[in-house]
């Protein structure tokens, strides 16, 4: 139990909050001992501070949202509220004064408890601030891989089997033809040969 002032500022943060989610949520809210809106199980619900809805026709649950005041960052807490909300499938946001945002990471790492973010809200003058203090880093999810239909696959190793290089047949050498004996190229062998008799005949002669 909170001291009533404690109760006010809980409740005024609630509301606060409520107005900064309702921008892209239907937002259900449980304030001091109202137990509106809950998450889980009929047969073990949770109401936490503050449950987003989708705006569609399911009302799927898109996070749930907890308060809490210097008095109430404790281990009890933690393990009796945070540690279940933590447990959803959907995400997780803690709120928490801003001297206790060091004791509240230690709670969270202590009792192994997922949070999605955890942010401080303080006053200055009459207004409240809030700071988003924590994120939790975002898993980066492995590209799913495409299933080839089975003609693409066929395809696929006629490719391979075609693609597999044969050894080249070994090219005859062409004949080189005779010297002299070319297209449109006369010899000249047997005109010195013409040559050498005709000086003979003239000798003898």
């Amino acid at each position: 139990m909170r001291p009533v002032r404690e109760q006010l500022e809980h409740d005024r943060v609630i509301r606060l909050v409520q107005a900064r989610w309702r921008r892209r949520y239907q937002v259900g809210i449980n304030v001091g001992n109202e137990q509106a809106a809950f998450v889980g199980h009929a047969g073990a619900p949770l109401y936490p501070d503050l449950v987003l809805w989708s705006g569609e026709r399911g009302r799927r649950v898109e996070g749930v949202v907890e308060v809490e005041t210097a008095e109430s960052v404790n281990n009890m807490e933690a393990l009796a509220q945070w540690a279940p909300f933590g447990r959803l499938r959907t995400p997780f946001y803690l709120y928490v004064p801003n001297g206790s945002v060091d004791t509240a990471r230690r709670l969270i790492a202590e009792n192994n408890i997922t949070v999605s973010e955890v942010w401080s809200y303080y006053l200055i003058g009459d207004q409240m601030r809030f700071t988003l203090v924590y994120k939790a880093p975002v898993a980066a999810r492995p590209a799913p891989r495409r299933r080839t239909p089975a003609r693409s696959r066929r395809a696929a190793v006629t490719r391979r089997k075609t693609s597999v290089r044969r050894p080249a047949k070994t090219a005859r050498k062409a004949r080189r033809p005779r010297r002299g004996r070319r297209a449109g190229v006369r010899s000249r062998r047997p005109a010195r040969k013409a040559s050498r008799t005709t000086a003979r005949a003239r000798k003898r002669r």
